[in-house]
């Protein structure tokens, strides 16, 4: 579904220095790293957002880098999107929310078919009742939840979470995590995230990027296994080691 090769980026300094990265159809990746290392440069690159100075971004065997500003308008659409701060419209209410994308996307669809794709898709993260509410008036368990709603209401080929569970208590994470298990679907997923120990328990394989490089990539058991000591001391969380 996605292949990266030898993908590079400067700014002041390089930020990703020749990543080679492989997600097959399906698969629930876990992208992880220490701060700094060029995760979100690279979902950048994946979505379009950015153009690598070097280097090849092939997604669905579609060359992004072939593509036009507008057609790349056009292939985000196979793309959901959950961000780290949930980036939930305040001035509209969570049905509206939810609703965005697919009245900005699907012109097709009858208010009708909007309407219960929304009720499907509260129904499914337990939030039936709410969607009248604004998010000022929702939880921070809750905001997390309309946005993954609205990540999976067009039933994205490839879903992107970035920092799902973040600021979230270990009870409220848990049931984040549990509830992006339970929506992959048949969607390829990359999730980027520091609780590592409930990520681990979702995804199918990992890759850990360092300095601007995917240091390992792997199954979720391998990467558990794995003897590299920036990996074990990051999976692990061991206090001293050579990060």
């Amino acid at each position: 579904m996605i292949a990266i090769r030898g993908l590079r980026k400067s700014f002041t300094q390089p930020v990703l220095q020749g990543v080679d990265l492989s997600i097959p159809p399906g698969c629930l990746y876990g992208l992880i790293g220490p701060a700094a290392s060029g995760k979100s440069v690279l979902l950048k690159h994946i979505v379009g957002l950015m153009r690598p100075d070097k280097g090849s971004i092939v997604i669905d065997g579609q060359d992004l880098l072939s593509l036009s500003e507008l057609e790349l308008q056009q292939f985000r659409t196979r793309f959901g999107i959950a961000f780290q701060n949930n980036a939930l419209f305040d001035h509209l209410t969570v049905d509206e929310n939810i609703a965005f994308p697919l009245r900005r996307l699907y012109s097709h669809m009858s208010e009708e078919q909007i309407l219960q794709r929304v009720a499907n898709r509260l129904s499914c993260v337990s939030l039936s009742s709410f969607g009248d509410r604004f998010p000022a008036g929702l939880s921070g368990g809750q905001r997390k939840r309309v946005a993954v709603a609205r990540a999976t209401v067009a039933s994205a080929p490839i879903l992107i979470y970035d920092e799902p569970a973040a600021g979230l208590d270990p009870v409220t994470s848990q049931k984040i995590f549990d509830l992006l298990r339970q929506e992959k679907g048949a969607s390829t997923v990359i999730m980027v995230s520091s609780d590592l120990d409930r990520l681990l328990t979702v995804t199918d394989r990992v890759g850990m990027m360092h300095r601007g490089r995917m240091i390992f990539d792997g199954t979720t058991q391998e990467a558990k296994d794995c003897k590299d000591p920036y990996v074990r001391q990051f999976v692990h969380g061991l206090v001293e080691g050579p990060l």
